[in-house]
C-alpha cells in the first residue's frame, strides 16, 4: 500500500518545523531526521518503506532548513535546542516514545537524545556519524580524521562560507553531494529540490549555523555518555568525511549495540542503498502490531 506524503507545520520548543508525515496513523512513530546539507527529502526512500510496513513516519525539517523556522544567531543551534525540537514532535504525535533514525547531524542530534532522554527512545539507528565522545577524541588525536573534516573550521568564519554556498546557483553545494556520492545517487531532479531548499531566505546561514553553534557551544552541553538504549549503527565505509574505525569505536559506548557496514556504500548510505538499509531498519525495529 502507498500512502501519501502529508505536510504538517508542527510548533515545538519555540519554533514552527515543517514535518512530511507518511503512514497508518495508530502505527507506532519512527523520526527520521537529516543532516547536512539536506532535509526531509533525503528520506525519501525510506518514507514508504516504513509506512508500508505499518510504521507512521515523520521526517521533519530540521530547524534551519528548508522550510521550517530559521532563528538568527548560532546560539539557537545549540545541542540542547536541536534536541528538545524532537522532544517537542514526539509530544506533539502524543506518544511517550518513539524509534529514531539519524544521518549526519541528524545522527548526532539523535546520539544526545538516547544519552540524555533514553525513556523516549526504544531504538535508535544511527547512520555515518560517531559516538560524540568518539568524534572529540578523533578530532584531536587523528591527523586523517582532522583533515577530512577541514570544511568544519572553514564554516567558523563569517560571510564567506555562506558565499561560497551560494556562487553559481549553489554548485558548492551540488558538488558537495555528487562529488562525495556514488555516481548516480543524486538525479538532476533531486539536486533541483535540493536548490530549492537551500535558496529558502536564511537557510544557508542557518545550516552553517549548526557547525558554529558547535564549534563555540559544544563543551558539557553536547557531552553523552554510554547509551543504554538499543542502537545499530550503520555505516557506508567510503565515507569521504568520517574513518570507518570511528563506527567500532562508538559501538563500544552502547550497552545494547550492533555495527553493520556497508562496504561499498559512502557517507549517503541511505540514498546508495536503500533496500538493504531499509531492511536492516525494519529488522531492527522489529514487525509492529497493528
Amino acid at each position: 500500500m502507498t500512502y501519501p506524503l502529508e505536510e504538517h507545520f508542527v510548533c515545538t520548543n519555540g519554533v514552527r518545523l515543517h514535518v512530511v508525515q507518511c503512514g497508518p496513523s495508530e502505527g507506532p512513530l519512527v523520526v527520521l531526521l537529516h543532516g547536512f546539507p539536506e532535509f526531509w527529502y533525503g528520506w525519501r526512500h525510506q518514507l514508504q518503506a516504513l509506512a508500508a510496513a505499518g510504521y507512521r513516519v515523520w521526517a521533519p525539517d530540521q530547524r534551519g532548513y528548508n522550510l521550517s523556522d530559521k532563528p538568527q544567531g548560532s546560539g539557537a543551534y545549540r545541542i540542547n535546542h536541536l534536541g528538545t525540537d524532537i522532544l517537542g514532535l514526539l509530544d506533539a504525535a502524543g506518544q511517550r516514545q518513539a524509534l529514531l533514525v539519524g544521518h549526519d547531524w541528524g545522527a548526532a542530534v539523535a546520539w544526545w537524545l538516547a544519552g540524555h532522554h533514553p525513556e523516549r527512545f526504544t531504538r535508535v539507528a544511527i547512520l555515518n556519524v560517531p559516538h560524540p565522545a568518539v568524534l572529540g577524541r578523533a578530532l584531536r588525536w587523528a591527523p586523517r580524521q582532522l583533515l577530512k573534516s577541514w570544511y568544519i573550521f572553514f564554516f567558523q568564519l563569517p560571510w564567506l562560507p555562506e558565499k561560497l554556498f551560494r556562487r553559481r546557483q549553489f554548485r558548492f553545494g551540488r558538488g558537495a553531494l555528487r562529488g562525495t556520492s556514488r555516481p548516480g545517487t543524486f538525479s538532476a531532479d533531486d539536486l533541483r529540490a535540493y536548490t530549492a531548499a537551500w535558496a529558502q531566505p536564511g537557510a544557508v546561514t542557518a545550516m552553517i549555523n549548526w557547525y558554529r553553534a558547535a564549534f563555540w557551544y559544544g563543551g558539557q552541553q553536547a557531552k553523552v555518555g554510554r547509551i543504554t538504549v538499543p542502537v545499530h549503527i550503520l555505516w557506508g565505509c567510503q565515507d569521504a568525511f568520517l574513518e570507518p574505525e570511528l563506527a567500532q569505536l562508538s559501538l563500544e559506548l552502547c550497552e545494547q549495540g550492533q555495527l553493520t557496514y556497508f562496504k561499498e556504500a559512502t557517507h549517503w548510505l541511505h540514498q546508495e542503498e536503500p533496500a538493504a538499509l531499509n531492511a536492516l531498519l525494519l529488522d531492527f525495529f522489529s514487525p509492529p502490531t497493528v
